[in-house]
């Protein structure tokens, strides 16, 4: 069969796949990236163009893209199971386009919130869809880097998400608006300030401003999108989705698409495949019930959760939605806190580069705990130098009087540290991708990231609330302390999956947990 079947269509390198799907990424890191520096501006009354938010209200705002994305997890991985990974990226461009148009023309925030969600159920739907496209496609030797794109696309788009925010912020200037009225004789009419300034004054009231600038901001996450929808066409649908659907002259010819004939043993790789097959045949579906009452694929789907959930009590989250919220408590300006977010996103992208590397070079498990335990040290310094030098000279509205200079920009230095020491340490996504059997892959992995997207929404709800109630020492050392029991459980419970194929390690597993 594998002689007589020719491929499905026009040859594609493996790196023009990934690079397109992971166009999904892209927006995935930009969708979740371009709030840190739109909130801002939606603070701003509605007679300046923004929203008149409040600290409430920027917590959903994160929260509610996120419960969207547990959304599209779950459902977006067991529609990936149904009808294919190719198939579900297309349907999730469209989302994208949607999403982020609502987004833009969003009259108030109800609106917003609504259209939120709708952006969530397409990133939750992307995050659960393009590992599990990516492994299929790559051989065993390649899978981990392969699949590392996927992350590395994540926060390239959050990294172009706050390069376009530092544009922007430079250009329409800082969150400003005009005065048409103060009682207290502070602000003359007609005069402009930024938002910081006016915002606990007391009678004034505003007939102009530049809080329309999140928009802007916003609708630039379609470029991407139709971009996506456009190329995945052009891509093959995973030869791994086909066999496990018994398609075996459709997974040849997929296969073909991105195997080189002369130098892949194409046939063997289609045995592995087609032997998974056989011995699961008596199992014609795998629903989540059958998935909980088998015991190795139970522990298999809990490990995934674990991987999930401690993902996003690293707070990464903090600083990918808050970082210019962190800078201006820290005593920064608001415009520089915008700008200052490109800093961490380029360490960020940096990190997730070096990630390709400690992924290539090391066990998987070894990734994670490097990951874990660095993370533990930089954000108890964090808290040490909140603590020590900036809450003392806090007053009872936020603002900084007489702290040491170096303290903000030591703020801004351990959270790039730390945000360094995230992405490069980033597996999780290797490990969704390598970790479920081919029946459940879809459903299960669907249900770990579902997991992460609801730990995510947490995260984004109560981080804005706890730092205006706890402060910045008690709340990054909670976060501390989550990293502690990261640590163990990759230290006692994650198990390696390096080097080794797909199928051996879904037998592998089932022998070990059964």
């Amino acid at each position: 069969m594998v002689a007589q079947t020719p491929p499905s269509g026009k040859k594609r390198a493996l790196w023009v796949l990934a690079a397109v799907a992971t166009l999904g990424s892209l927006l995935f890191g930009y969708d979740t990236g371009v709030i840190a520096g739109a909130l801002p501006y939606m603070y701003l009354p509605r007679a300046a163009g923004g929203l008149g938010m409040s600290t409430l209200e920027e917590g959903w705002v994160g929260g509610l893209l996120c419960l969207g994305a547990a959304f599209g997890a779950t459902f977006g991985g067991r529609l990936s199971d149904r009808y294919g990974r190719r198939h579900n990226l297309t349907l999730l461009a469209a989302v994208f386009i949607v999403g982020a148009l609502g987004c833009t023309l969003s009259v108030n925030i109800a609106m917003l919130y609504v259209f939120r969600f709708i952006l969530g159920t397409a990133v939750g739907g992307a995050s659960a869809t393009v590992p599990v496209y990516l492994s299929e496609a790559a051989p065993k030797n390649v899978r981990g880097v392969v699949v590392a794109v996927d992350q590395f696309m994540i926060v390239g788009g959050q990294l172009l998400a706050y390069s376009m925010n530092a544009v922007l912020a430079q250009y329409r200037g800082g969150p400003r608006a005009v005065v048409g009225d103060d009682p207290s004789g502070t602000f003359a009419a007609g005069s402009t300030h930024p938002w910081e300034q006016l915002e606990h004054a007391i009678g004034l009231t505003v007939t102009g401003g530049n809080g329309d600038t999140w928009r802007y901001m916003l609708v630039l996450a379609t470029i991407p999108a139709i971009a996506l929808g456009f190329g995945i066409r052009r891509m093959p649908e995973s030869a791994r989705w086909y066999a496990s659907h018994l398609h075996v002259p459709q997974a040849i010819g997929s296969l073909k698409r991105v195997r080189d004939e002369q130098s892949d043993d194409i046939a063997a790789e289609l045995d592995e495949m087609i032997d998974v097959q056989r011995a699961e045949a008596h199992q014609e579906h795998w629903r989540l019930s059958q998935i909980w009452r088998t015991a190795w694929t139970r522990r298999l789907l809990l490990i995934g959760v674990g991987l999930g959930v401690a993902d996003q009590l690293t707070g990464i989250n903090t600083a990918m939605y808050y970082l210019p919220k962190v800078l201006n408590a820290a005593g920064f300006s608001m415009t520089d806190s915008i700008s200052l977010n490109v800093v961490s996103g380029a360490v960020s992208f940096i990190g997730s580069a070096v990630g390709f590397w400690l992924i290539a070079k090391f066990a998987r498990r070894h990734v994670g705990i490097y990951q874990a335990a660095t993370i533990v040290f930089f954000l108890t310094a964090l808290a040490g130098v909140f603590h020590f030098f900036i809450q003392p000279f806090q007053n009872g509205e936020g603002e900084i009087t007489g702290a040491p200079a170096f303290a903000p920009v030591l703020v801004l230095v351990l959270v790039c540290l730390f945000v360094f020491a995230k992405q490069s340490g980033t597996v999780n996504w290797v490990l969704f991708s390598e970790i479920f059997p081919a029946k459940i892959r879809g459903t299960a992995l669907g249900l770990a990231v579902g997991a992460l997207w609801i730990a995510n929404a947490l995260v984004a709800v109560v981080f804005p609330i706890m730092m205006e109630g706890l402060g910045g020492s008690l709340t990054y050392l909670i976060f501390a302390a989550f990293n502690v029991a990261t640590l163990l459980f990759y230290l006692k419970i994650v198990p390696e999956t390096k080097n080794r194929s797909l199928e051996e390690l879904e037998l592998s597993f089932q022998k070990q947990y059964s």
